[in-house]
């Protein structure tokens, strides 16, 4: 039986990490086939496959989820 490895987050260079107003996105990319997202004021994840992460991040330079179009 082999361990199920951790995830380890990191968080965007972008992210102004303020102690007073702790909201930035954490990635993982470090299990194969497998990305998780985490609030970092929260503690809560979710895991996507690697190609649904692909997808997202394509669709997200495209514009696909902008809210003010």
């Amino acid at each position: 039986m082999s361990a199920i490895p951790e995830f380890k987050f990191r968080t965007s260079n972008a992210c102004k990490y303020n102690s007073d107003d702790p909201r930035c996105v954490e990635v993982a990319t470090n299990v194969p086939g497998k990305v998780a997202v985490r609030n970092s004021a929260t503690g809560q994840s979710v895991e996507f496959t690697a190609v649904e992460w692909t997808d997202f991040l394509a669709g997200a330079k495209l514009g696909e989820f902008d809210l003010s179009a």
